[in-house]
């Protein structure tokens, strides 16, 4: 069983992928080629932003949003604990310092009430990470945002495909960005990201800095960065996309039913009201996690940790000044999570076997 089964994903779409690639292998046109123009027009459309900037990773991704607001040394960017590393590292490449706020227990997402007392005169904008695969609660995060005069970046790297009353991840103001790393709900076969907004004048920065901030060939108005998406992973990007919208339903099918089978014994994912969920990670809750992965383990379930030491606690952030109990919510919730095998081939089988596996060690 794999933990997420790009082999059976390649074998269902490899037509599709390879005359992609090939088009690109025959035209000889491999970095801001028209495959990336393409994607980039097709990815605008489904989100609803105005452009699509595609780059070199998600976290690339990040860093190009706040190089584009003038994030600079001395700014503050708050955001999450709970979340992957390049969150917060984007925010420290740019010589800024995040400033955390501690989760929602129930969605894993930023906890909105708390994110008005740590603005300070300081604070330039939030990072509002959609954990795990649904939206945050971006309507409030805007609010606070115009409230102070801040900017808002969706980190989407776990929500693309997911809405909120309505409204895609990636496309709310005013920028979103997302990852596409292979084991993402829409992945390349490399690393990969993209930059979306409305914003023409934060468009035009982005696409200028992704180019070592050159908007014309070899005239430098700005210093940048080698943050470009290949056409090779935009070809594989685009063999995809058009099975996205069915990998999605897929993907919700089977959270609802890892739900409704599990949800007597250990926590299960909560989908907060207005949002849908591409369960990027299905991710569950015990207080007994390291002895029920071992017991996965040993009936030969993978697992993952996401994430299992908080940002606030992590070495490379030590000097932010933070200790245990800083961020209790985090703290325990990367205590206690873990996650299952999930993707739009997961079959029925596979996933019945894992229910039970689960359910067993739980006596049930």
């Amino acid at each position: 069983m794999k933990f997420v089964d790009l082999q059976s994903q390649f074998a269902a779409y490899e037509p599709e992928i390879r005359r992609e690639m090939e088009d690109v292998l025959q035209g000889g046109l491999f970095i801001m080629g028209p495959k990336g123009s393409e994607l980039e027009k097709r990815l605008a459309d489904y989100v609803g932003a105005k452009h699509a900037i595609g780059c070199s990773s998600g976290t690339d991704a990040l860093v190009l949003a706040l190089m584009a607001y003038g994030v600079k040394a001395g700014d503050e960017i708050v955001t999450t604990p709970f979340t992957f590393v390049a969150t917060a590292e984007a925010v420290m490449l740019t010589g800024a310092k995040p400033v955390f706020v501690d989760i929602d227990p129930v969605t894993y997402n930023i906890c909105t009430d708390r994110i008005e007392e740590a603005v300070t005169r300081n604070t330039r904008g939030i990072i509002a990470v959609g954990l795990y695969g649904q939206c945050p609660e971006m309507e409030a995060i805007l609010s606070i945002a115009r409230e102070f005069g801040l900017f808002v970046i969706e980190d989407g790297a776990q929500s693309l495909g997911a809405e909120r009353n309505g409204r895609r991840s990636c496309g709310w103001p005013h920028v979103g960005t997302t990852s596409f790393f292979p084991s993402k709900p829409l992945g390349c076969y490399g690393d990969g990201g993209m930059v979306f907004t409305s914003d023409d004048g934060v468009a035009d920065r982005v696409r200028g800095l992704r180019n070592h901030g050159q908007w014309e060939r070899y005239r430098h108005r700005a210093i940048g960065i080698n943050g470009r998406l290949d056409d090779l992973q935009a070809a594989v990007l685009l063999g995809k996309f058009p099975r996205f919208p069915d990998e999605v339903t897929a993907r919700a099918t089977m959270g609802e039913r890892y739900s409704d089978r599990l949800g007597d014994v250990v926590g299960v994912p909560a989908v907060a009201p207005g949002n849908t969920h591409v369960f990027a990670q299905y991710t569950i809750r015990t207080p007994g996690r390291d002895d029920l992965v071992a017991h996965l383990r040993e009936n030969e379930i993978p697992t993952a940790v996401h994430y299992p030491i908080p940002l606030h606690q992590q070495e490379a952030f030590r000097g932010l000044g933070h200790g245990k109990g800083d961020f209790p919510e985090s703290e325990a919730a990367a205590r206690e999570v873990v996650s299952l095998p999930m993707s739009a081939f997961l079959s029925k089988a596979d996933q019945d076997e894992v229910i039970r596996q689960v359910r067993r060690f739980f006596g049930k």
